[in-house]
């Protein structure tokens, strides 16, 4: 049974023990903050929503309170207990860019959804510590209001770059975050203390130019939050920006000088899968949802959905400028989500002759019913006959 709060703190050694018991767990960091901290950057995430530079992301908006300050999600709740997990890629994420036949996934979702990986190892690290010391415990990893960067900060795990993401002296760009609180008393680590300096190179990679300066991210511009959390159609001025990302993008986080230190990832189901690291556009426009399900099980692509996901695979196919997928893009402008026939539209328009693409259009829009769908016939259109 947990003891009551005030029955145990834990002492210099016995939080030694903790972190070797973290380490054995398999996680690469680990530090320890007050609950009743409140991160600084609490004036940031106000002035991001005030703007809001959230995008669709209205979730974020929602218990700011709880976000800025920890005690509010759980107030029995003195220490937080942050753990990092190195996911450090193998090869430059950037490299297959150049490829145009190929789909870039990001890093992180190239592998098993790293939520199930680390909640499993969090709740390991949980009882361990409630049968050695009793208190009380609950566990996040990335879907509870937990402000995860800024407090990993505190617990001395890094530093939020210019770009805004957690910055390792010894892991770069590269750790999945983890917390857990405890009604246990734990001695607090240091903050961490470091420096982008001068250093533009995260900011000035962006295709999107999403950073309106250092430390600062408009997330509608982000093309992780396009090609993931945008529910219905990327505008069209930014879908040329995106390249053949289909899934995330890694640009701000790849270029960073601290990734010299960073290492390869050494837990093994955070092995990348061969599958996803070079995907051909041509087999994935052609997923049926079963098809979909099927390919991404485990992974965190599944819960992005078969429409959005073929949407991006378009645009990615529209940028190639290459008309060997014409046959492919044709097959589904008559497909049932309208998501999927407007990036359909857009990407015919930019791989095919204008003969082609007018017959398509005389044939299909008239038809029509969706308004969105109507508009991007009328756009591509005007577009493919300035």
């Amino acid at each position: 049974m947990p003891t009551s709060i005030s029955e145990h703190a834990l002492s210099g050694s016995e939080k030694t023990r903790l972190r070797e018991q973290a380490l054995a767990e398999g996680f690469d960091d680990f530090g320890v903050i007050g609950a009743d901290i409140a991160p600084h950057s609490g004036e940031r995430l106000h002035e991001f929503l005030a703007k809001g530079r959230q995008g669709d992301m209205t979730w974020l908006a929602d218990k700011t309170s709880w976000r800025q300050h920890p005690n509010s999600l759980w107030p029995e709740a003195r220490s937080i207990i942050m753990l990092g997990l190195n996911y450090g890629p193998e090869t430059d994420p950037m490299a297959g860019l150049t490829q145009r036949n190929q789909g870039v996934i990001s890093t992180y979702a190239q592998r098993k959804d790293y939520h199930d990986v680390v909640k499993k190892k969090l709740k390991r690290l949980a009882r361990w510590l409630i049968s050695e010391h009793g208190g009380d415990v609950k566990v996040f990893v990335d879907t509870a209001p937990v402000m995860e960067k800024p407090l990993a900060e505190l617990a001395g795990l890094g530093w939020q770059g210019k770009h805004t993401n957690l910055l390792s002296r010894e892991f770069g760009s590269w750790l999945f975050l983890g917390s857990i609180f405890t009604t246990l008393s734990i001695p607090a680590d240091v903050q961490t203390e470091g420096s982008c300096g001068s250093c533009r190179a995260c900011l000035d990679i962006c295709p999107t130019d999403a950073f309106p300066a250092p430390y600062q991210l408009d997330a509608r511009k982000c093309i992780s939050y396009l090609t993931i959390e945008t529910l219905a159609h990327i505008e069209r001025e930014l879908r040329p920006l995106i390249g053949n990302r289909i899934y995330g993008c890694d640009d701000c986080l790849a270029v960073c000088p601290w990734n010299k230190y960073a290492q390869t990832a050494r837990e093994a189901a955070l092995a990348s899968r061969p599958e996803l690291e070079a995907p051909r556009l041509l087999d994935l426009v052609a997923l049926d949802d079963q098809e979909f399900r099927s390919l991404f099980a485990g992974s965190p692509i599944k819960r992005l959905g078969r429409n959005r996901f073929i949407r991006n695979v378009l645009i990615a196919i529209g940028n190639s400028a290459d008309g060997q997928y014409q046959t492919a893009v044709q097959n589904v402008l008559e497909d049932p989500s309208p998501i999927i026939r407007v990036a359909a539209i857009w990407a015919l328009a930019r791989i095919s002759t204008s003969e082609i693409f007018d017959s398509y259009r005389q044939a299909l829009s008239r038809y029509e019913t969706d308004p969105d769908v109507i508009e991007e016939w009328n756009e591509s259109w005007a577009q493919i006959h300035e």
